[in-house]
């Protein structure tokens, strides 16, 4: 668990390791080092500007005699609340909106090809309350709610594959709500959506609560950049989902979650890197950063005072920078985050 003052492994490590051994216990750790991509200076200021982070970083792959080399540029979006969970419903989904428009911006200016959001990033990740309302109310349609709406002008606007996960509402069937990720084209279009496969009944988080496990299988979208999948939050601890996605040809599998805790940090690199090896794919995690409070005291079945698990309350949502990526690479978060991890397929330089 990240203590007061803790940012992040490696800024640990290199405040208190000389060099050599900073070099090499990185080595032990992630493999071969990823190089530092040099981001256009107007994408940086840009970012400075709009209060979060940006970093890019290559995996370079052998050059080859008869083909020439795929470049795919992927960024990863790691976001904070910008207002107060009690605000009215519409003014919160609104400054998300203009908050991921300034993102996604600067994600053009790096050259980014696909882009993917956290999990049910339009709205607090209010699933531990047991409340129905106010945040039943976020939800929208997946074909044509205001948020698709919104990626598929980013998307025209770009030129840019959008993964946008969000709170589902079925109006076909009953408004019953679902875990869902939108792909939407370059060209504006919608791919298609896939629905979280595996949901949390840890504890007393029980995401249960508002949906139940998807039914769309493991779809892989083909994109103008490549054949994409999204593997929602939970999912990532079940090595079958991973390889579903990979069976089915996926070549990039995006792990868009909302997770806390000590246990998450420690298995969070894990699960990516080792998916990624296992499937022969890019894996890309990605986490969402902040402090969330919400206004009532969370309760669990019995209405006694609700714990998570190990007892943990909420010590890994005390980030505070939204993170944005460049051309293929990682965020970097603020103090006590998981880092999202984008690992290499089959590759000795993981990270």
């Amino acid at each position: 668990m990240a203590g007061s003052g803790f940012e992040s492994l490696e800024q640990c490590l290199e405040k208190h390791l000389p060099l050599a051994e900073l070099q090499e216990v990185k080595r032990l750790l992630y493999g071969k080092e990823t190089r530092k991509l040099d981001l256009p200076g107007a994408a940086l200021e840009a970012a400075s500007r709009g209060d979060f982070e940006l970093q890019g970083y290559a995996f370079e792959a052998a050059a080859e005699q008869q083909r020439r080399p795929r470049t795919v540029r992927v960024g990863l979006v790691q976001n904070r609340t910008p207002l107060p969970a009690d605000t009215p419903v519409v003014k919160q989904v609104t400054a998300l909106h203009r908050r991921m428009e300034a993102v996604v911006e600067v994600a053009a200016m790096c050259g980014v090809n696909i882009i993917c959001f956290q999990e049910a990033w339009t709205m607090p990740f209010a699933f531990c309350t047991r409340e129905k309302l106010p945040w039943t109310e976020f939800a929208e349609s997946a074909e044509d709610g205001p948020t698709i709406k919104f990626c598929q002008e980013l998307a025209r606007k770009h030129g840019m594959v959008v993964v946008s996960p969000v709170l589902e509402r079925d109006s076909d069937h009953g408004d019953v709500l679902w875990n869902t990720a939108v792909v939407v084209a370059s060209s504006g279009a919608v791919l298609g959506k896939t629905r979280k496969n595996h949901i949390p009944r840890v504890g007393d988080f029980n995401e249960s609560t508002y949906y139940m496990e998807g039914n769309l299988g493991h779809p892989v979208f083909q994109t103008q950049f490549g054949r994409i999948a999204v593997n929602i939050c939970y999912g990532r601890h079940h090595p079958l989902n991973w390889l579903m996605y990979s069976i089915n040809g996926a070549e990039i599998i995006f792990n868009p979650s909302a997770t806390i805790g000590a246990l998450s940090e420690s298995l969070w690199p894990v699960e990516a890197r080792n998916a990624a090896i296992a499937n022969h794919c890019f894996t890309c995690a990605i986490n969402r950063v902040g402090r969330e409070h919400f206004p009532n005291e969370f309760t669990s079945g019995d209405g006694k005072k609700a714990g998570f698990p190990e007892r943990a309350q909420i010590p890994r949502l005390e980030a505070w920078e939204t993170g944005a990526s460049g051309p293929t690479g990682l965020p970097v978060t603020g103090p006590g985050s998981c880092r999202p991890w984008a690992a290499p397929a089959h590759s000795p330089h993981t990270f």
